[in-house]
C-alpha cells in the first residue's frame, strides 16, 4: 500500500511541471515588453450589438453556423444598386463568430448585459440627425462624413476603439520602447500611442484622439481622449462616439494566435452609462496594401455635383 502511495505522489510531482508549462507565456521584445507586433485582423461574424435572434450572450455551434451563413445575405438585402451599393464585391464577412473562454459570443458588447449600446435620448437624437445629414447635406466637402473626405479610414474603425470595418480589417502593430503604433490598412491611418507619457493639453485635439499607454503586467492599457468633432460619427456602423468620450483599451496576448482586445467607452454626452466590448484579434498572413484614398477620390466631387443638381430640380 505504501509503495502504491509513493507511486501516486511521484506521478503528481513529475506531472506538476507539465501543468505549469501549459500556461501561455507571452513572448517578449528585445527590450522586454510583451510582444504584440505583427499584422492582425479584427474580422469576425459577431456583430457589435446582439441581434434579436439571440436570447443570451452565448450560443451553440449550430446557431452560430446558421447566423454566419445568413449574414452576407441579410446585409446585402438592399434594393439599391450601382457603385457603392451594398450588393458589391468589396465587402468582407467574418467566417466565424468570436469565441472567448470557450463561449461563442452573440455580441461584442458584454456590458450592458443586453448587448446593446446604451444611447441616451440626446445621444440617439444626435445619431439620427447625423444619419439624416448623410443623405441631405451636399453644400460642400465640410458637410460630408470624414471617411468620404479621406480624413479617417475604415468606416470609423481607424481610431479608438477598434470597430470591425466592412473591409480591410487588418492592423499592423509596431513597437518601440516608448511608442506603439497601430496602422490600419483602410485609410492607412497610423495611431501613435505614447507610452508612459503626459497627456496633451485639452485644447489640443487630434484625429483618432490623444492615446497614452502603459503596461500593466502583460496587458497594454491605452487611454484615449481629445477627439475632434469630425471623427465622432462612424457612418457605416452607424456608431456615435462623441468628442467628449474617454476610451480605455486593453490588449492582452493570450495565445500565439490571439490578442484579447477589450475596451470601455465612457461618453456621458451620448450614453446613459459606460459600455464595454471585447473581441479577438487574429494574426493574418495577408499583405498590407496602400490605400490611396485622396488620389482616387472622384466620388466626392460627383456626390456634391449630384446633390446640388437634386436641390436645383426641387426648387
Amino acid at each position: 500500500m505504501r509503495i502504491a502511495w509513493v507511486i501516486v505522489v511521484a506521478n503528481v510531482f513529475w506531472a506538476a511541471p507539465a501543468f505549469a508549462q501549459a500556461a501561455y507565456v507571452t513572448p517578449r521584445t528585445s527590450f522586454g515588453a510583451p510582444d504584440l507586433e505583427g499584422v492582425w485582423s479584427s474580422l469576425t461574424a459577431t456583430p457589435l450589438e446582439r441581434p434579436a435572434i439571440f436570447d443570451g450572450p452565448a450560443t451553440t455551434e449550430e446557431k452560430a453556423a446558421a447566423f454566419v451563413a445568413s449574414s452576407p445575405e441579410a446585409f446585402q438585402a438592399d434594393t439599391s444598386d450601382g457603385v457603392g451599393a451594398r450588393v458589391s464585391e468589396w465587402w468582407e464577412f467574418g467566417t466565424h463568430m468570436t469565441r472567448i473562454n470557450g463561449e461563442i459570443r452573440t455580441s461584442l458588447i458584454v456590458d450592458p448585459q443586453d448587448g446593446k449600446m446604451p444611447y441616451s435620448e440626446a445621444g440617439r437624437a444626435r445619431l439620427r440627425q447625423l444619419q439624416a445629414d448623410v443623405f441631405a447635406k451636399f453644400d460642400g466637402p465640410e458637410a460630408r462624413p470624414a471617411t468620404e473626405r479621406c480624413l479617417a479610414g475604415g468606416s470609423g474603425a481607424t481610431g479608438a476603439p477598434l470597430f470591425v470595418p466592412r473591409y480591410n480589417a487588418n492592423y499592423q502593430i509596431v513597437q518601440t520602447r516608448d511608442y506603439l503604433v497601430l496602422l490600419m490598412e483602410a485609410g492607412r491611418e497610423a495611431r501613435i500611442i505614447r507610452l508612459n507619457a503626459p497627456r496633451l493639453p485639452p485644447a489640443m485635439r487630434r484625429w483618432m484622439g490623444d492615446s497614452v499607454g502603459r503596461w500593466e503586467g502583460d496587458t497594454l492599457v491605452v487611454e484615449t481622449a481629445g477627439f475632434v468633432p469630425g471623427d465622432a460619427f462612424k457612418p457605416s456602423a452607424p456608431i456615435l462616439v462623441s468628442e467628449a468620450a474617454h476610451v480605455t483599451e486593453r490588449f492582452t496576448r493570450i495565445s500565439e494566435g490571439e490578442i484579447l482586445y477589450r475596451y470601455t467607452v465612457d461618453d456621458p454626452e451620448t450614453f446613459t452609462q459606460a459600455w464595454t466590448a471585447e473581441m479577438i484579434l487574429h494574426p493574418t498572413t495577408a499583405r498590407m496594401f496602400e490605400y490611396a484614398c485622396h488620389e482616387a477620390n472622384y466620388s466626392l466631387a460627383g456626390m456634391l455635383a449630384g446633390g446640388r443638381e437634386q436641390r436645383a430640380s426641387h426648387r
